[in-house]
């Protein structure tokens, strides 16, 4: 298995995951030529996606999904909800690119298979994702304000996981944001915090040692890289897990593909 965050913050997000057989993207949410640029930076070809996964309708995860569906015929896989609350946005799809799947089902492709699962977020119908080849895991989750237990339960088990560390809670409450604005981000359907994410990561490393987990989808308004990895890595010395002995943690990076992982 293969993953590379393409980009991951409040500004767009796309996810990169190679089985042997199989390609996808998680999100597609800048314009389609940034994406393009960032699959050719890690010597990946657009052509070769065998799917697009979306999580949720916001346009910093669908804004360029239209525009690369219609160029490389690629199908576009959404919840029922998600299509309707999205469509109007992304143009016009191919019919058989239009591929409606069923909250927390399973989609196969080739030897990949893909799990989705609910998370909490302002959104129609959000989603996170566990992909697998039957032997190694990535998953994808972001964008939710609350660390629930199925979102736990979904995520605990994969080698390489992607998790929101979305604010600094200090800096989103004396920032520039609207009133209603920071309530939205501080809320159960709102998103994580550094702190929160964190402790996050302490539950689940007791599922198991030696995962990989990157921070990502950061605010550029309410955070800054350093603060979040520093916060985090606060949060797991205080419950006496080790960095490098216990866990691997890395930062996604906002405006360019991250480091490629294989596992």
């Amino acid at each position: 298995m293969i993953f590379c965050s393409l980009y991951s913050g409040s500004s767009g997000n796309s996810m990169f995951i190679a089985s042997e057989r199989a390609k996808i993207l998680i999100d597609a949410g800048l314009p389609g030529k940034k994406i393009d640029a960032a699959l050719k930076e890690i010597n990946e070809n657009p052509n070769d996606i065998n799917g697009i996964f979306i999580t949720h309708e916001h346009s910093d995860h669908v804004k360029g999904v239209g525009v690369l569906s219609r160029k490389y015929d690629i199908p576009i896989y959404a919840n029922a909800d998600t299509w309707s609350a999205m469509e109007s946005s992304i143009g016009k799809i191919k019919e058989h690119n239009i591929k409606i799947i069923d909250k927390r089902s399973i989609t196969q492709i080739e030897d990949m298979n893909i799990k989705a699962f609910n998370i909490p977020h302002d959104a129609v119908s959000p989603m996170g994702y566990t992909v697998t080849d039957g032997i190694k895991s990535v998953s994808v989750a972001t964008d939710f304000g609350t660390f629930t237990k199925e979102i736990y339960d979904n995520i605990k088990e994969s080698e390489v996981i992607l998790l929101e560390s979305n604010h600094d809670v200090n800096m989103l409450k004396f920032g520039p944001y609207p009133y209603p604005l920071k309530r939205r981000i501080l809320s159960e359907i709102g998103h994580l915090s550094n702190e929160d994410c964190g402790n996050a990561i302490v539950e689940l490393v007791k599922c198991g040692l030696n995962k990989q987990v990157i921070l990502g989808h950061l605010s550029n308004t309410n955070n800054q890289p350093d603060l979040a990895y520093h916060t985090v890595i606060n949060v797991l010395n205080e419950n006496g897990i080790k960095l490098k002995e216990d866990i691997t943690l890395t930062m996604a990076n906002r405006h360019n593909p991250s480091s490629y992982i294989k596992i």
